[in-house]
Order: structure tokens, then C-alpha cells, then sequence
């Protein structure tokens, strides 16, 4: 009988803490770092361009899915190539991706480069954030979607999958799902961490409950 009590007991106790540590818990939730704002304009300045060009994801949803394709991914892909010369480069465009006046990331693309696209990821980013500086080569789509955005550029209607071509169809939906995702995993993530600090108190409410029953026996 008394190791019944003894064993309801600690029991009564592991409940009790595991009651008052959910508040703590659902405080840390709150407090867990929110997921990035999404991107809902582009800005594009550079040569020829007067007036710095923007496009929404409001006004031009696919336009702007194409564009954010073309940048998004360097964000934090890791260097592919090293810089050429200046005189083969050729005109340089910066496209700046914002969440509403808030700008997120900057990227420097040039896509008559010598030998395909190339961009630039500028080691000082928007927001004093800093990343590291790289150079890669860029999408063979980058001057058309370019140049359907506003950009002085000539057309290629030769270059596979640009605007129209039909891969750059759902990249303004892929790119939804993608921040969509990422929101579905940090709140399964908050929820982990959550149930597992309980579980944790049980785990050791019943571990100290096996050792007190061991002791009595």
C-alpha cells in the first residue's frame, strides 16, 4: 500500500510539473523565430533603365514567380564559378526582392555575359545582413524574363523554356508552395518542441517512480 502511495505520489508530482511547464512551453512558442515575409514585389535597375522597374505579385503573378526563379535560389546555394573580366560581362541589371518596402535580398545578374547568364550575390545584403560573396552562372531564361519584365534587351526566341516556353509556366506557384512549406515546418516544429518537454517531464515522473518501487522491493 505504501509503495502505492508512494508511487501515485510522484505520479500527482510528474502531472503537476508537466502542467506547469505547458505555459513555459506555449511562451517559447510564441517567442520561436517567425518565418521569413514573403516576397511580393521585384525591382529591377541597371543600364538603359530610366525608372527603376517593378513588378508585383499582385499586378503580374506569373511574371513575378518567373522573376523570383531567376534569383532565389543563390539565397543560399553555395558559389558556382569565379568572376570574369569586366569587358566580359557585359551590362549589369540589379534586381532587388522586397516584402512590400522591406527589401529581402539583392542580386546582381548579367545575362550577355560571355559564355550564358552569370550573377552576382553581393556579400553586404539588404537589411545589414551579410552572406557570402559568389558568383554563378546563370538560367538560360534570365534575358528573356529579363526583357519581358521591361528590360532593354533583344529578344531570343530561341532560348528553350524562356517566357511561353512552358517551364517557367508554375514558377510563381512552386514558389507559393515552397513558402507555404516552410511555414508548415516551423509550426511543426514549434509543436515538437512543445509535446516533447512534456514527454520529457513524464519520462522522468515514471523513471523516478520505477527506481522508488526498485528500491522498495
Amino acid at each position: 500500500m505504501k509503495r502505492f502511495v508512494s508511487a501515485a505520489g510522484v505520479l500527482v508530482t510528474t502531472a503537476a510539473l508537466a502542467i506547469g511547464l505547458a505555459p513555459g512551453a506555449a511562451l517559447a512558442e510564441e517567442a520561436a523565430p517567425k518565418p521569413p515575409p514573403k516576397p511580393t514585389n521585384i525591382q529591377i535597375a541597371g543600364k538603359d533603365i530610366d525608372k527603376t522597374i517593378v513588378i508585383t505579385v499582385l499586378e503580374s503573378k506569373r511574371l513575378f514567380g518567373s522573376l523570383l526563379s531567376e534569383v532565389n535560389w543563390m539565397a543560399s546555394a553555395p558559389p558556382q564559378t569565379a568572376a570574369l573580366k569586366a569587358d566580359k560581362l557585359g551590362p549589369k541589371y540589379t534586381v532587388t526582392v522586397l516584402a512590400n518596402k522591406t527589401a529581402l535580398q539583392s542580386y546582381e545578374l548579367f545575362p550577355m555575359a560571355a559564355g550564358g547568364p552569370r550573377a552576382h550575390r553581393p556579400a553586404k545584403q539588404p537589411g545589414n545582413k551579410k552572406t557570402t560573396d559568389g558568383w554563378f552562372y546563370g538560367r538560360l531564361t534570365m534575358s528573356e524574363t529579363l526583357r519581358v519584365s521591361g528590360v532593354p534587351l533583344k529578344a531570343k526566341p530561341d532560348v528553350v523554356g524562356g517566357i511561353g516556353g512552358g517551364v517557367g509556366e508554375d514558377l510563381d506557384a512552386a514558389a507559393q508552395e515552397s513558402a507555404d512549406a516552410a511555414q508548415v515546418f516551423g509550426e511543426m516544429r514549434r509543436l515538437y518542441l512543445l509535446n516533447g518537454g512534456v514527454l520529457m517531464v513524464i519520462l522522468v515522473g515514471l523513471a523516478g517512480i520505477a527506481f522508488l518501487i526498485r528500491r522498495r522491493v
